[in-house]
């Protein structure tokens, strides 16, 4: 059964003639009244009576109608309901994103997408580079923002905005007043540093190697789930540590933290997307939005 013999059917019985329905639909008689034949024979049920040049509905026929015009009135809901999603008119799009960008890039861009497309729902989770790449991967997120490196096969990886790392200490700390640190220096301080999986951690240790100091050799004292409360307990003196300038900036203008004279390169904010998933057009309306690249629906 198909919706057009339902289209066909219905037409039929709210005129009680198969030729004006066959007009009506675009159709020539002969293909209306196959259609109604091949229903009929199909379930074995006889939905038309034929009375001298006329037809009416069988009981059976009375009975279908109703159903028929029920599940067209669906389809063309769910029609309407697809022409809403392409349109941006609603839809729920899923993102994962790694502490710093969820907490000081992302949500600006967050609201200016919402008051852009006010029916497409969002719903952010947060939590570290690794498990932002995770959820993409496995379909828990459509698209994903990182700070740290990744290498995926499975990910198509796009640069969407630059960001400093700086090393703070305390204000009384003695590196405060430092104007070089070297090697030595870093090994023998003590640090505050994010879990292993964090993308501020990974860089900050890949900036270190390339200073000839490996992460092994650095004496960390405290691993913290978060920039709030990395930052938190080096306020309160305990070591230093590496953080997004965006994260530090509020207590260094504050006084309660300083920055040290170590200079960390410049490290990217990504987009993820898993390259085998056919993007949402609300994925593609945020993708344009933050990359500045005019959406593309016929793209992957």
């Amino acid at each position: 059964m198909t919706l057009e013999q339902l289209r066909i059917f219905v037409a039929v019985a709210e005129r009680q003639h198969v030729t004006r329905a066959a007009e009506a639909l675009n159709l020539t008689q002969s293909a209306a009244s196959a259609a109604i034949a091949a229903l009929e024979a199909r379930h074995g049920s006889k939905l038309f009576n034929r009375v001298g040049r006329g037809i009416e509905l069988t009981e059976a026929g009375r009975v279908f109608l109703d159903e028929a015009r029920a599940v067209l009135a669906r389809a063309d809901m769910a029609e309407q309901k697809l022409a809403e999603l392409a349109g941006l008119k609603r839809g729920r799009l899923l993102i994962q994103a790694s502490q710093t960008i969820a907490s000081y890039w992302l949500p600006r861009r967050l609201v200016d997408f919402r008051r852009a497309y006010p029916g497409i729902e969002i719903k952010l989770s947060v939590g570290n580079t690794a498990d932002a790449a995770k959820a993409v991967n496995t379909g828990m997120a459509e698209l994903g923002f990182i700070e740290g490196p990744i290498e995926s096969s499975q990910l198509k990886i796009t640069e969407v905005a630059r960001d400093q790392l700086i090393v703070v200490v305390a204000a009384d700390h003695p590196w405060a007043t430092r104007r070089k640190l070297n090697a030595e220096d870093l090994v023998q301080g003590e640090w505050v540093l994010r879990e292993p999986g964090s993308g501020t951690r990974s860089v900050f240790e890949d900036a270190l190697a390339q200073l000839g100091v490996p992460a092994s050799a650095l004496n960390i004292v405290l691993e913290l789930p978060t920039n709030e409360a990395v930052r938190a307990a080096v306020e309160a003196g305990m070591g230093a540590t590496a953080l997004s300038a965006s994260a530090a900036v509020s207590s260094l203008e504050a006084g309660l933290l300083s920055k040290v004279a170590l200079k960390l390169p410049a490290r990217a904010f990504n987009l993820i997307q898993q390259i085998e998933r056919e993007p949402s057009h609300a994925a593609r309306a945020l993708v344009a939005a933050v990359t500045g690249k005019p959406r593309n629906p016929k793209s992957k």
